[in-house]
């Protein structure tokens, strides 16, 4: 059998490293070089157009064990993620372009993967050729329309991206560096904290700004742009991205009212993104908004914030558990295209693929991790057939089963549920 795989973002490259690693030479195929999506900015590889982070780095957090049980399986980016981490207090944020540039690296170096840089289009099937389409959320053309017309159906919502701004350019007579409840180091975060008049001006000017998209759209929760959560309610920022818990501000030695927290973009921390505050608004109102956040009235903008449709399958409908196509298993999809929700949940995704591309091809039985783990649980909801308004779901403890009896300390309890995910992986693997 022959390997094939479409889309070098994060699914694709860990799909392509899983079957190279297996010993089979495979082809990917990734269309930068040649063309990018609105998203993408540069050539590299696994390239994160949104946020830097990869989300809390604590096994006893869902998106800390999802990246433990990607690492036990064999992962190509959580260790390159973890050899280019900036501090981030709990949570594991890298230098996005060292990252990209490793994952490259690694992928063209690799001596079973062959690197073809085209724009595909037409989905070519034949019985000797595996193929996984990883091509991400932002599929569109030719290629849409093909995937469509081979699945039945598409499904889309609008997903968006924060701003960027310079270090430098923040003033630290108003803001303070601090990890909430002291996790992590003092300069891992930028915090601009509020009062409570600061606070109710600046959520009147962000709900009366102009949009840059005038008509209404779906959005994913967890990309929710930060003038439409405003829009919900004057005090759902404050509950939301902008909440104070766990901070307290130097000038005061109080709780802020609100605060605006900066995360380190890259390893020299010269930039910081505004975390939470995906938005739509126009270029110009984005200045002119965020200027009035504490610390930020000069503040230089590298990168304002943009928003951008993405597409899914619908996948309970469509997939199995393993990620092959129901209607022809030769067929593996990953990634967000699939409706995994999160950077780490897309690799994790194309893991899944890549293993059981080559069972496929060895006409083994395919391997899923139980639900009780991460990944598992993942992969049973997006092949959950009793799911009627399917939606990308991201790495949360809600979606195991719970322990009996149940612990009423939430800290023990994640503990138990990752211990149990990481024992029940391993005794899986065994099997392998």
């Amino acid at each position: 059998m022959k390997f094939k795989v479409i889309g070098a973002g994060l699914a694709g490259v860990e799909a392509a490293w899983k079957i190279a690693e297996s010993g089979y030479p495979v082809k990917l195929y990734e269309m930068k070089g040649i063309k990018r999506s609105p998203a993408h900015k540069t050539d590299l590889f696994a390239e994160l157009v949104c946020s830097n982070s990869l989300k809390a780095s604590r096994l006893e957090s869902a998106a800390g064990l999802l990246k433990e049980e990607m690492f036990l399986l064999g992962s190509l980016t959580v260790p390159v993620a973890r050899s280019c981490a900036v501090p981030a207090g709990g949570a594991l944020a890298v230098d996005r372009d060292v990252f990209s540039q490793r994952i490259t690296e690694k992928i063209k170096s690799h001596k079973n993967i062959t690197v073809i840089n085209e724009l595909v289009e037409n989905l070519e099937f034949d019985h000797e050729t595996i193929i996984i389409i990883a091509t991400g959320p932002l599929t569109d053309g030719v290629l849409a329309e093909n995937i469509k017309s081979l699945v039945g159906e598409y499904l889309s919502f609008y997903d968006a991206a924060a701003p960027i701004v310079m270090a430098d350019s923040v003033d630290m007579t108003k803001a303070f560096g601090a990890s909430r409840y002291d996790r992590g180091g003092d300069d891992d975060y930028i915090n601009c904290p509020f009062n409570k008049a600061e606070y109710e001006a600046f959520i009147e000017a962000l709900i009366h700004a102009e949009g840059a998209v005038v008509h209404d759209f779906d959005v994913y929760e967890g990309c929710m742009p930060i003038e439409k959560l405003a829009k919900r309610g004057f005090d759902a920022p404050r509950f939301g991205p902008m909440k104070p818990v766990g901070l307290i501000d130097p000038a005061t030695n109080h709780r802020p009212w609100a605060c605006v927290q900066l995360r380190r973009e890259n390893a020299k921390g010269t930039m910081f993104n505004l975390v939470g505050f995906q938005t739509n608004l126009k270029f110009g109102e984005q200045k002119r908004v965020f200027s009035m956040i504490p610390g930020l009235e000069n503040a230089e903008f590298v990168r304002f914030g943009v928003m951008h449709r993405n597409s899914f399958l619908n996948s309970p409908k469509l997939l199995n558990s393993n990620f092959s196509l129901k209607a022809n298993p030769q067929i593996f999809f990953a990634g967000q295209i699939t409706g995994v929700e999160g950077y780490m949940e897309s690799a994790g995704s194309g893991i899944i693929a890549g293993i059981n591309a080559v069972r496929y091809a060895q006409g083994k039985a395919a391997f899923v991790p139980d639900n009780s783990t991460m990944l598992g649980a993942l992969c049973e909801y997006i092949s959950d057939e009793s799911v009627s308004d399917f939606q990308p779901m991201g790495a949360n403890f809600g979606v195991l089963p719970p322990i009996e009896p149940k612990i009423r300390d939430k800290k023990e309890r994640y503990k138990a549920l990752s211990i149990r995910a990481l024992h029940s992986l391993k005794a899986s693997m065994e099997k392998l």
